[in-house]
């Protein structure tokens, strides 16, 4: 799913949103503690891995868990494995967060009868280049991971060769991956293109973007602002925000001389509301942070407010998702995280037999396709606060 500088922030223990945007923070994080029991059935017998098929035209069944192997050589009789799924299981700051993504996962191997083509490979902190030596050992086609930004960095640094990976994260600067490393992730970024296109199709050309100096708050202003110019838009006015009394009035001076069409607000859930109360002529639009349990004086200052976020939240009734196990946590960090490790089976099976020329899956987290620079994009879904809740911006009156 502060997806991790968010889930620093946020509350896996109290922690921060990245994976979105967060994982994506290079600090620790936790998950908030919930009450959803963890059973794991036996691991099932060995099948063959299907194709790329969308996950929602598989039939449905309960997720079955293969048991999380210490990290080192696999087991001899472990059989055949097309992928591998590294996850920081033992380290106390991301556990929770890795759990959610291993049980999306499997939730999805379930549905496909793919779990005896499966391996969790769990590590602790500082061990994620051994777990990946596991996944090799395994003779894994892809391994997906790693899951927290500094493992990345530390993949990205090794000399080790690597196989076909789909890393569940981004890096926060122009360092360049292994070309055989991919990337599928949450963090709030990642949602800058749909925001800068669905604006554009409301007819606004110029922005005024209120952000403060968070660094998930610059990862997003600088996304979205070359985003912004691809998508034909005008300046960009950069507000600064700050909840000192003088910075706040500073903030209305400023939004009583903009001539923006819109403001966006690269803030959390709660400054975002604070600045919402000085953004009333014009449309706001908010990075998915926002999305999260509110007070109602909170949600009354959100009103009308738009985002995007993952399809599994937003709308969870989609034909598309019909059929997936519910896992209920309590928390939509971790919701987002369990959606994110559904789509990375989905991914990860259509990268079995080699990249593919197109990819285009109808996911939990939003529609997939392959984009420049390796990545697998990820378009989520227009969303607005509208009475209290969240409901889709397409069908919101």
């Amino acid at each position: 799913m502060r997806f991790l500088d968010a889930l620093r922030a946020s509350a896996i223990a109290a922690a921060g949103l990245l994976l979105a945007s967060a994982f994506c923070a290079a600090g620790p994080a936790a998950a908030s503690d919930t009450s959803a029991k963890d059973e794991r059935p036996a691991a099932p017998a060995v099948v063959t891995l299907p194709g790329a098929a969308p996950a929602s035209d598989a039939p449905s069944s309960a997720p079955k868990r293969p048991g999380d192997e210490k990290a080192g050589a696999p087991p001899a009789d472990a059989g055949a494995v097309d992928i591998a799924l590294v996850l920081p299981l033992g380290a106390p700051d991301y556990a929770r967060a890795a759990e959610a993504v291993r049980d999306g996962f499997l939730a999805a191997a379930g549905i496909a009868k793919a779990t005896g083509r499966c391996r969790v490979i769990p590590h602790g902190d500082e061990g994620v280049l051994g777990a990946f030596e596991a996944a090799k050992l395994s003779g894994a086609r892809v391994v997906v991971g790693p899951l927290v930004r500094d493992d990345l960095r530390a993949l990205a640094a090794s000399t080790e060769p690597l196989p076909l990976t789909l890393a569940l994260n981004q890096l926060d600067d122009a360092s360049a991956l292994p070309p055989q490393v991919y990337t599928l992730s949450l963090s709030v970024e990642s949602d800058a293109p749909t925001l800068a296109r669905r604006m554009r199709d409301a007819g606004v050309s110029t922005v005024a973007l209120i952000g403060n100096e968070s660094p998930i708050s610059k990862r997003f202003a600088a996304a979205f602002g070359a985003e912004w110019l691809l998508a034909g838009g005008g300046p960009i006015e950069s507000i600064p925000f700050d909840t000192r009394p003088e910075r706040l009035t500073a903030l209305r001076n400023a939004l009583s001389k903009s001539t923006a069409d819109a403001a966006l607000l690269a803030l959390d859930a709660q400054d975002a509301a604070v600045a919402r109360s000085f953004v009333l002529r014009i449309p706001a639009y908010a990075i998915s942070l926002i999305n999260q349990p509110h007070a109602p004086s909170v949600l009354r200052d959100l009103e009308s407010v738009r985002f995007v976020d993952v399809p599994w939240l937003v709308t969870p009734s989609d034909r598309a998702l019909a059929g997936i196990p519910r896992r209920e946590a309590g928390n939509l960090l971790l919701d987002r995280l369990y959606a994110l490790g559904f789509d990375a089976f989905a991914v990860a099976s259509a990268f079995v037999k080699g990249v593919p020329e197109r990819l285009d899956i109808a996911g939990a987290t939003g529609r997939l396709t392959l984009a420049d620079g390796r990545q697998v994009a990820r378009e989520g879904v227009l969303a607005v606060f509208r009475r209290g809740q969240v409901v889709p911006a397409d069908a919101a009156r």
